[in-house]
């Protein structure tokens, strides 16, 4: 059996031992959480979110590794004061591991930089994406929560991440712009790709009786325009200005001010994900490659 009818064999669940049966999570396997945190537009602190919920949720004894795909502005590494020297390109290009890109964060965390390479997976062959899986085989086991930054907008970079997670955070602000934004990118991922479930948080807003106010107004029309869709609370980050000294010095506000309330408000959104099983069934982290990369 060659290379590539072996890996054929092992995407499709054919091979007995291969860790990829099905597009369930066998039972001997703890799942790994996806969640895909995206915005309508840019400037709503979205990479910052994606932060301090991974360093949240390293706080809970959850492992998290952090997938920077905002291909045009990475913004994870820069936020941390991190200069990586590899990125997914070198991966998909053959030039080094998986394992060997991936940085250490705050704490726990893992961080896979950000990469122009990740357009090209869309255009790999068959035999190439399988191999791709291959590599992952073995972060499985080290990871209970993957964090996908995706870009603001609505590119189909995007729309490929947000409908390859499990899960989808949509974060917003109290600008008129970013709802407006949201709600575009929410309805095409419902409209054109029948995604119905989405968790809305709100970030810099005055308090949290403003972001529950800023949710209505995005809950209201979807209800009104968007038939059968389901959009969550998830929570109120305020408007803090340690996020500001945090970004200044290049560290995690969690880091910095753990008892500022904008890190306060993280930890309390993090025990809630935490604490609510998601929607729909959980896949493994191949399964949500298979799903972005369509084998």
């Amino acid at each position: 059996m060659d290379q590539a009818v072996g890996l054929r064999k092992k995407g499709n669940g054919e091979l007995k031992g291969s860790r990829i049966v099905s597009a369930t999570v066998p039972s001997s396997q703890k799942p790994v959480r996806v969640i895909a945190v995206g915005s309508g537009k840019g400037g709503v602190g979205k990479s910052n979110v994606v932060i301090n919920l991974a360093i949240a949720f390293d706080k809970l004894g959850l492992r998290v590794l952090i997938m920077d795909a905002d291909l045009g502005l990475a913004n994870i590494d820069v936020l941390l004061g991190l200069a990586p020297r590899y990125n997914l390109s070198h991966v998909l290009n053959g030039q080094k591991r998986l394992d060997e890109v991936l940085m250490n964060g705050p704490g726990n965390l893992k961080i896979l930089p950000a990469s122009s390479g990740v357009q090209e997976l869309t255009r790999l062959t068959d035999d190439q994406k399988l191999l791709f899986l291959e590599l992952l085989d073995g972060l499985e086991a080290d990871v209970d929560v993957l964090l996908v930054d995706t870009s603001a907008g609505i590119s189909d970079t995007v729309l490929y991440f947000n409908l390859a997670a499990h899960e989808r955070i949509i974060v917003v602000t109290p600008e008129p712009t970013s709802l407006t934004d949201a709600y575009a990118l929410i309805k095409v991922l419902y409209s054109k790709h029948g995604e119905r479930h989405f968790s809305v948080l709100v970030n810099s807003a005055p308090n949290e009786a403003a972001g529950k106010a800023i949710f209505a107004k995005i809950s209201k029309v979807a209800d009104h325009f968007l038939d059968g869709l389901s959009l969550d609370y998830l929570g109120t980050v305020p408007h803090d200005v340690s996020v500001t000294k945090s970004v200044l010095q290049q560290k995690a506000l969690m880091e910095l001010f753990p008892n500022a309330p904008a890190a306060l408000a993280f930890d309390r959104i993090a025990l809630a994900i935490h604490k609510t099983p998601p929607s729909i069934n959980q896949g493994t982290i191949q399964f949500f490659w298979k799903r972005l990369l369509n084998v």
